[in-house]
């Protein structure tokens, strides 16, 4: 790992890392769920598949919902209905959301590096919460999220003159690191908010640096 004013790209996970908003996003995806029409014991299943694939694109764990958990075609109406409701959920619980702490102090310390949100959230849906946050400055680059996948964000990013190396990516979630390691980027644990139950093995199975919070980068 290089000092983190010695990166000239950044790559930052939203939830978790940004936001204190995974479980926030959790009573979403169960709110939807029921909301559809699932049982508890259903839109259980959605969230506990939701939770083991945190950062993967809504679009397939709907896919998954529908076809696996609750034995349904796959269908243009039903998914709109899933992702409309889910959206009107995630932008409803979120709005009063906690806001990491040190996000002005670490882009002066790394004012010369490039900053991107690249999140399995929607895109829109982050846009508009951020713009009402006041964070869209921080993050000159841009805001990336669903229906893109992350793998297909950075690869994608990479090649853009916006995003030189070296690179580092800062996450909460297995995928996270799996997405930087299969672009050979250097990658951060926050451990504070992930929903991530066996993050400490993993992180330690795979030698990866742990912080428990993205204020603990400017010290």
């Amino acid at each position: 790992m290089l000092p983190i004013t010695q990166y000239k790209t950044i790559l930052f996970d939203c939830d978790g890392v940004v936001l204190n908003s995974n479980f926030l996003k959790i009573e979403a995806y169960r709110l939807t769920a029921l909301q559809f029409g699932a049982s508890e014991a259903d839109a259980m299943k959605l969230v506990n598949h939701h939770i083991e694939y945190t950062g993967i694109s809504r679009n397939i764990k709907f896919t998954y919902f529908l076809e696996k958990i609750l034995n349904q075609s796959v269908n243009d109406i039903s998914m709109s209905h899933l992702l409309t409701q889910l959206n009107y959920q995630v932008e409803r619980l979120l709005e009063d959301c906690e806001v990491a702490q040190g996000l002005a102090t670490l882009r002066e310390k790394t004012k010369d590096s490039n900053w991107m949100i690249v999140s399995g959230g929607d895109q829109e849906e982050i846009l508009r919460l951020f713009t009402r946050k006041n964070l869209l400055k921080y993050f000159d680059v841009g805001i990336f999220g669903s229906p893109d996948s992350k793998e297909d964000i950075v690869a994608r990013e990479l090649k853009k003159s916006t995003a030189q190396r070296p690179t580092l990516f800062i996450g909460d979630s297995k995928y996270d690191y799996q997405v930087a390691k299969k672009n050979n980027l250097d990658f951060i644990f926050l451990s504070e908010w992930t929903n991530f139950v066996k993050w400490e093995s993993f992180c330690a199975e795979n030698k990866i640096e742990i912080y428990r919070r993205l204020e603990d980068l400017n010290h």
